[in-house]
């Protein structure tokens, strides 16, 4: 029988999903790790603004613990050095520095979970990422990418030595139908970016001023004040994890808006696209490189490209709709939950090198 495995993950945050999507990607990737038996230790930083808005402060799936800066990590020292893998997630305050460290630490077994490769990709071409140096690439014994194609060979050209496509992931225990009234026609749960605002502009408030009948919902946090919101859209500031699949449920249709930094570079699934799916709700999406390797394109998805192909999408037959929902669910329910996802995590992390001592 297989020992489980332990380990170490050094994440933005976990606690707080408040204006950030890895904490979902995570909760979600380790209940899967839970639930297959792995013993996981998770460490954030302690910042105020996931301070002020931790909706998930004591997680049950995992030991999880705060630390105030890289000198405070020394009480986690020997948990460190006899993991079976420390995984050092993007955007991590301080990792270029962690990462120094724990390559002279855990030799053999340094992993890089990067949630946000497209935005990775275009700072290692001036070596200006925030949290990690190009020069560490050659120095992480696996690299897992929130894209996949191209993204990887980008990847290895910059000096990473093993890198692997490693999607996010959908808990189906809390994304999934549920019956609730149809309360919108199209909605978009999303936090502000200013480079996904164009396309919220002209596929959902373009449409819903077209569409005076039709109600639409946009629901996340830092949204500017000088938005021009058309009075048929509903605005929700913050909506905590718990109550998305509710949000998901009481839509008709549902908004994917990539980043275009991810659209460039493509073969980059959002967290949020895998539970909508999962709640049963039809997804319209913008157009990106790789989307029919996740979801087909007419089947379980609709590409969107302009207002009118919005418009053309609310007036689709009921059970055309309906049948759409139910082939994007199954596509996630069968190759996207975190179970799935721990699988594929486990299996690599047993194909890293073995250590044969415990580093001082």
């Amino acid at each position: 029988m297989t020992r489980p495995l332990d380990i170490v993950i050094f994440g933005l945050s976990l606690s707080s999903s408040w204006g950030n999507g890895h904490a979902t990607t995570y909760r979600a990737l380790l209940r899967g790790l839970a639930a297959e038996g792995h013993r996981v230790l998770f460490l954030e930083r302690d910042v105020p603004w996931y301070a002020e808005h931790r909706d998930l402060p004591d997680p049950d799936f995992c030991e999880f613990a705060l630390y105030g800066s890289l000198d405070d990590l020394g009480q986690w020292r020997e948990r460190i050095a006899r993991a079976d893998a420390v995984i050092v997630g993007s955007y991590v305050p301080d990792s270029i520095l962690l990462l120094d460290r724990l390559a002279d630490q855990v030799p053999g077994r340094l992993v890089f979970y990067d949630i946000d490769t497209p935005v990775t990709l275009a700072a290692l071409k001036t070596d200006s990422a925030e949290y990690i140096a190009r020069r560490q690439l050659p120095e992480i014994d696996l690299y897992l990418s929130f894209a996949g194609g191209a993204a990887l060979e980008q990847l290895r050209g910059f000096g990473a030595r093993k890198a692997a496509p490693f999607y996010c992931s959908v808990d189906p225990e809390r994304y999934a139908p549920v019956d609730t009234d149809l309360r919108w026609d199209l909605g978009y749960l999303g936090t502000y970016s200013d480079d996904r605002q164009p396309g919220l502009k002209a596929l959902l408030l373009e449409p819903a001023r077209r569409l005076p009948e039709c109600r639409f919902v946009v629901a996340g946090s830092q949204y500017p004040d000088d938005i021009d919101w058309p009075l048929n859209v509903e605005r929700i500031d913050h909506l905590p994890p718990p109550d998305h699949a509710a949000f998901y449920n009481a839509q008709r249709f549902t908004l994917n808006l990539t980043r275009a930094a991810m659209r460039s570079v493509g073969h980059s699934p959002s967290v949020r696209l895998f539970e909508a799916a999962a709640c049963g709700t039809a997804i319209l999406s913008d157009r990106w490189p790789g989307i029919e390797e996740v979801l087909a394109p007419g089947e379980a998805i609709t590409i969107v490209d302009t207002p009118d192909d919005i418009a053309a999408a609310l007036q689709m037959p009921e059970n055309r709709r309906e049948r759409m929902a139910r082939a994007a669910r199954d596509s996630v329910l069968g190759h996207h939950t975190g179970r799935a996802r721990a699988r594929q995590l486990a299996a690599m992390v047993r194909d890293l090198p073995v250590r044969t001592e415990v580093p001082a």
